[in-house]
């Protein structure tokens, strides 16, 4: 280790920029020995604030004590030793130990009582105010529960006068919103956070905090949108905090009282060590209370067995967990209440372990690895719920006709439902007529769950029980459903329309006697009709396939041509209704899509018509997503909410995510990006739910990332695509789409203020469109990471990246672009450590040839003006009065340049009068500061005269010029 002061210092700075934790705490130690072994009285001083600084923000706050004990006792030695900005970090210290120790029950009460004191008593001797004293009361009373004090030293804190060693503004106001939150008032707390939640007030761990806070306040008070955003935002900032455990908890929490447990544990999975770290015993107690009330919830839906993150060395489950962290978590109440003299935390423990769901469900848009099928859960009995479980058997098959009749989809759980009873009942199942027995297997076989080959026999078995029962039509269209699944296998399909051409012969024959129904001739008809679809679906080549189409074409025609006068005098409409479906797909097949949006509309007005809308949700989803292909975003929003309202409760999961993403995406087509991002919410969910998050999940994902982007919000959208990014691959999803979610993600980091991040995934994006035929967006790309390295100050990386984007940008012929990355490069060359002026003035030079042409005259100007900038930049120390002075030489070759940029500005045209005007006003600055007061206010009234006749206020510009003008007069006045 060093002993000199100079390097110790410099690694003192360069520890203070590395991420929290036990390695650069270590580092803090060894520099504090080597400190101390150099025998410089002012650096062990600021080793030891270092040590005490990087403690308070780690995992080991309880390390912190002894350090301060022992810059306290240099502080009453030897004053002397401390300059003003180390005796600031003293006194501002004393608040960070007299705080911790409530979170540390191994400190007494009386040793608690007896800090704070101590630091009323050299507070009030520094000549400091009493507010950051009485805040550190309120800390304390509001931990032993005594609201009284508590309020006595908030309204005292309130009272004081703000100073130096008052907390800043954003803390002090997280602290006003959690005294409002714990005295019930969850509005008044959010009205106190709020200017640290608008931006207004920040420091290193707010709005972070403050956020994590916020969140079950919002739940309560409604705001669960806001909750949501508040949750995306504030995890990503805390993620990488160690010493922010007691707010990652609060997120957690707030997971497990939304039905967001997968969610949940991967946050706990983050940071394993936070199940073990022990320096900060308050945030620990906080940890295990709502792991336990994540891990009961777990359990108390099925997943008791479910493998769970946990301390190490244990494979725990969520039943295990729970019972282990409420034990932990109440041990150390019960010794934070030893130390108290009271019971105040352990109730508080056990409040919180016993709070329940705020929201069943509340969609976050990232995804969360789905938890295992619920264990040991009783499958629930499927019954008509109108039917309710203690019906007869003579109820039950009322209701199961009535749905039967209606052609409604319970109609299957409710004859599930008599065969059921039946079973129960004995004797009573003699009570079932052969019509009845026939239907309860034709709505068997009508279940989707069971094999092919068990519903065709349950079919024929049906068949032969309405034959028996005297209804011949309904006999033969069972055996029609049954030849039907016959062609669902494959390479039967023609098999099978063998078996069903002599049953239209018979069925039409029956209805020409009057014992078939119309319904009946219909539905083998449209038999008929689906084998022809399955046909088509399994033609091996075009051909086949073209005239597999024709077919189903012809016989969806038969269909309508039987059907269609019956309606509103038979029950035929969802005859109808496929068969103009059939349609549909044939003009969809076809590439007519305006005619399959038509048909597909038609075939669910029908169903619609007859009061069957679960019948048309199929029809209203076709036609939405090919009226969404087509850009007839009205008809696609119309269908789409049809479909959801309709399919309430008969929609699969994957059904509602495709529909919801489908709305998500019309109404983002047309700037709706509010409602918009709801619906991409909801497929996500729904998505997640039918086991397809890294498909249709990802693809909504992908889309609610950049609307949340569009409506900047930023800190949302990134959360949501870094989520989204590890499920999407080129070949999955097509490179265009990862590109973009790269893309976004840039964009979303690059606002966040996180550049180095950005210029990341914007290199990774260029680097996959690096290989597409049209480069435009590969340059682009180069030159945003080219930005972003130059924000983060990543000289070399910057300038290779806009070296990339200049020769796309050559190649591309774009020379407005080349002669900006040149442009930016002369500033990179200038920057510590690399080439310098004299290659600053080669790119500049570079990019003055580039923009010769007539048509690139603004573009010129602005190379002239930033070449004048630079020079004046790059010199060091005013401009002399010798006239070789090389700050005057600068200066004076600036203003030539910016002469020549306001000349081409003026040929450029009247649309640059502003940039002509700042042109002018920086020259009157060189001017001034060269010493030629004249000069320079002769060209500040030439930039007054330019703008004559421009009432105050009409242009923001404008008014901004003429301020400037008047800075520049009071300049020279001035000197």
């Amino acid at each position: 280790m060093s002993t000199d002061a100079a390097t110790i210092r410099q690694a003192l700075r360069d520890n203070q920029e590395e991420p929290e934790g036990p390695a650069r705490n270590a580092r803090a130690e060894r520099l504090l020995a080597g400190a101390e072994q150099s025998g410089d009285a002012a650096l062990l001083v600021e080793a030891l604030v270092h040590q005490l600084q990087v403690y308070n923000y780690s995992s080991e706050k309880d390390k912190m004590f002894v350090p301060f004990a022992r810059l306290l006792r240099l502080w009453d030695e030897r004053p002397g030793d401390f300059d003003p900005f180390m005796t600031h970090h003293l006194f501002w210290m004393f608040k960070w130990v007299s705080s911790s120790m409530v979170d540390q029950p191994h400190i007494p009460l009386a040793a608690i009582e007896k800090w704070q004191g101590e630091m009323e008593r050299r507070y009030r001797l520094a000549g400091h105010s009493e507010r950051a004293v009485r805040q550190g009361e309120l800390e304390i009373a509001r931990h032993l529960g005594d609201l009284e004090r508590a309020g006595q030293a908030y309204t005292a804190w309130q009272a004081a006068d703000r100073d130096r060693m008052a907390n800043c503004h954003a803390c002090e106001l997280h602290e006003q919103g959690s005294w409002q939150a714990l005295r019930g008032l969850d509005e008044e707390a959010l009205t106190a956070w709020s200017p640290v939640l608008e931006g207004e007030h920040v420091c290193a761990h707010e709005p972070h905090a403050v956020l994590a806070a916020s969140l079950l306040p919002l739940l309560r008070t409604g705001r669960a949108e806001q909750a949501r955003a508040h949750h995306l935002r504030g995890y990503r900032m805390v993620r990488p905090m160690e010493s922010m455990r007691y707010s990652v908890a609060l997120h957690v929490e707030f997971c497990a009282l939304t039905g967001n447990e997968p969610r949940a544990l991967e946050i706990l999975a983050d940071r394993p060590a936070y199940f073990t770290d022990s320096g900060n015993p308050g945030s620990l107690m906080d940890f295990l209370t709502v792991t336990a009330v994540l891990m009961d919830r777990l359990t108390e839906l099925g997943h008791g067995t479910q493998p769970v993150p946990g301390p190490a060395g244990t494979d725990w489950t969520a039943a295990l967990l729970a019972a282990e962290a409420r034990t932990q978590a109440l041990a150390l109440a019960a010794r934070f209440d030893s130390r108290n003299g009271n019971g105040h935390v352990g109730a508080q423990v056990r409040e919180r372990l016993a709070r329940r769901p705020l929201l069943d469900r509340l969609p976050l848009g990232v995804r969360a690895v789905p938890l295992a099928a619920p264990s040991g859960a009783p499958a629930p009995a499927v019954r008509p719920a109108a039917t309710g479980p203690a019906a007869d058997l003579a109820g039950l098959l009322a209701e199961a006709h009535r749905l039967s009749d209606a052609g409604h989809p319970d109609a299957g759980a409710a004859w599930r439902a008599v065969a059921e009873r039946a079973g129960e009942a004995g004797g009573e199942a003699d009570a079932l007529s052969a019509h009845d027995r026939a239907s309860v297997e034709d709505h068997r076989a009508m279940s989707p769950s069971l094999p092919p080959a068990e519903a065709a026999e349950a079919f024929r078995t049906a068949a032969r029980l309405y034959e028996e029962a005297g209804d011949r039509g309904e006999a033969v269209a069972a055996q029609a459903r049954s030849a039907f699944l016959r062609s669902t296998e494959e390479g039967a399909a023609d098999e099978a329309l063998a078996e069903i051409a002599p049953l239209v012969e018979l069925v039409r024959a029956l209805h020409a006697e009057g014992v078939a129904t119309g319904r009946q001739v219909s539905g083998v008809l449209v038999c008929r009709a689906r084998a022809h679809q399955q046909r088509m679906f399994q033609a091996a080549d075009e051909e086949s396939t073209a005239a597999a189409v024709a077919a189903l074409e012809q016989a969806a025609r038969e269909v309508l041509a039987f059907a269609e006068p019956l309606l509103g005098r038979d029950e035929v409409a969802t005859r109808v209704s496929e068969a103009l479906g059939f349609l549909a797909d044939v003009s969809a097949y076809r590439g007519d899509g305006p005619a399959a949006a038509e048909l597909y509309g038609r075939a669910a007005a029908v169903v619609n018509a007859a009061q069957q809308p679960w019948y048309a949700v199929e029809y209203e989803a076709r036609t939405a997503r090919i009226a969404a292909q087509l850009d007839d975003h009205e008809t696609a929003e119309r269908a789409a909410r049809k479909a959801l309202e309709h399919g309430s409760t008969s929609l699969s999961a994957a059904g509602r995510a495709r529909l919801h993403l489908i709305l998500a995406e019309v109404l983002g087509a047309t700037g709706r990006f509010d409602e918009a991002t709801g619906h991409a919410l909801d497929s996500a969910h729904w998505a997640d739910e039918a086991g397809e998050s890294a498909t249709l999940g990802a693809h909504a994902r992908h889309q609610l990332g950049g609307w949340l982007l569009r409506l900047g919000r930023a800190a949302e959208a990134a959360a949501v695509l870094e989520a989204v990014l590890p499920d999407l691959s080129a070949e999955e999803h097509g490179d265009g789409m990862v590109v973009q979610t790269l893309w976004w993600l840039g964009d979303g980091l690059s606002t966040l203020g996180e550049p180095r991040a950005a210029a990341e995934h914007w290199l990774r994006a260029a680097d996959i469109a690096r290989a597409w035929p049209e480069q435009h967006d590969h340059a682009m790309l180069a030159q945003l990471a080219g930005q972003a390295l130059y924000r983060a100050e990543l000289n070399q990386e910057a300038e290779r990246a806009y070296e990339r984007a200049g020769e796309l940008w050559r190649a591309l012929g774009d020379v407005p672009a080349l002669a900006r990355t040149l442009r930016v490069r002369a500033w990179i060359a200038i920057r510590d450590g690399l080439p310098g002026l004299g290659a600053a003035r080669a790119f500049m030079t570079e990019a003055e040839r580039e923009c010769e042409g007539p048509l690139l005259r603004a573009d010129l100007a602005d190379t002239y003006r930033q070449t004048a900038e630079l020079l004046a930049h790059a010199c060091e120390g005013d401009p002399g009065e010798a006239a070789d002075d090389p700050a005057r030489l600068a200066y004076e070759e600036a203003l030539g340049y910016v002469d020549r940029a306001a000349a081409a500005f003026d040929e450029a045209g009247p649309e640059h009068l502003d940039r002509r005007t700042a042109a002018g006003l920086m020259a009157a600055w060189l001017e001034a500061d060269l010493g030629r007061a004249d000069a320079a206010l002769r060209r500040a009234a030439e930039v007054l005269a330019a703008y004559e006749g421009v009432p105050a206020g009409a242009d923001g510009t404008v008014d901004a010029r003429r301020s400037e003008v008047e800075s520049v007069r009071g300049y020279v006045a001035g000197a």
